[in-house]
């Protein structure tokens, strides 16, 4: 499958801001099962690229002038193969057991993972955990507050795509489970039309390799998902950050998306 996207978003700031700084992880990597054969970003003024501790190709964006909106545009063809999307990690799949604050789970967290507990965590027991949590909580579309904890989510019942990931996320690991955020695009081919959009998905290293878990869709080791990052939480993967107000007042708008898909 060749996919080719456009991404735009512009970012709005209440008032005038005279300096910002934006990590902006919007960039795939090739691996054995996928191939980018173009990609660009457009920027306001030149970004430091280097790669980060996850291995993640990782865009450093710094405006030291007077400015009240950000745009960014990512655009470029990738190429997908069927099977699952792999690659030659950095980290042992023993690290992501770590917590964060973001993933901590609270007491009420705990007894819900516990009603999941085995010797072993295998695939099937990992899916009736995902499924469980997807009846639990409801799938809102609302971005305002990205960073919100698994246990806030957990307790208010609803969240995005990355609130959900971050309670899966919370609960594989207090049982067990290796388990990392990841962020990129989903190609879904649902009527009555077709797109690509961002979305979060969970990695569970289970059996021996790496599994998608896509809590927001209750399914997993889909095809339709390109993956841009990889992290403990929302703010390791998170495709563009404001690493100084991490609790942003700005408006994400005006975000395009262009699809195409060729089947060979």
């Amino acid at each position: 499958m060749r996919l080719a996207i456009t991404h735009e978003a512009v970012f709005r700031h209440d008032t005038t801001v005279h300096h910002s700084i934006q990590h902006l992880r919007l960039t795939p990597h090739s691996s054995l099962l996928r191939r980018v054969v173009d990609w660009q970003l457009e920027l306001p003024v030149p970004a430091y690229k280097s790669i980060d501790p996850y291995g993640n190709v990782l865009h450093v964006m710094t405006l030291d002038y007077p400015h009240r909106e950000v745009r960014v545009k990512a655009h470029g063809v990738v190429e997908t193969a069927p099977e699952f999307d792999t690659r030659i990690d950095k980290l042992p799949p023993l690290f992501f057991l770590r917590q964060t604050e973001l993933t901590a789970p609270d007491l009420a967290l705990r007894e819900f993972a516990d009603n999941h507990r085995h010797d072993a965590m295998t695939l099937r027991r990992l899916g009736r955990l995902m499924a469980a949590i997807r009846d639990r909580l409801q799938l809102v579309d609302d971005e305002t507050e990205p960073a919100t904890s698994a246990a806030h989510t957990f307790a208010t019942g609803e969240g995005t795509s990355g609130h959900l990931t971050q309670v899966f996320l919370s609960c594989a690991r207090y049982l067990g489970a290796p388990a990392r955020y990841v962020s990129g695009y989903l190609y879904s081919l649902g009527e009555p039309t077709q797109q690509v959009s961002l979305h979060a998905w969970a990695e569970t290293w289970c059996e021996g390799d790496w599994h998608i878990f896509d809590v927001a869709n209750a399914a997993n080791n889909l095809p339709h998902h390109l993956k841009l990052a990889i992290g403990l939480d929302f703010l390791d993967a998170c495709p563009i950050h404001d690493v100084r107000n991490r609790k942003t007042e700005d408006e994400m708008d005006n975000e395009e998306w262009e699809w195409m898909d060729e089947m060979e």
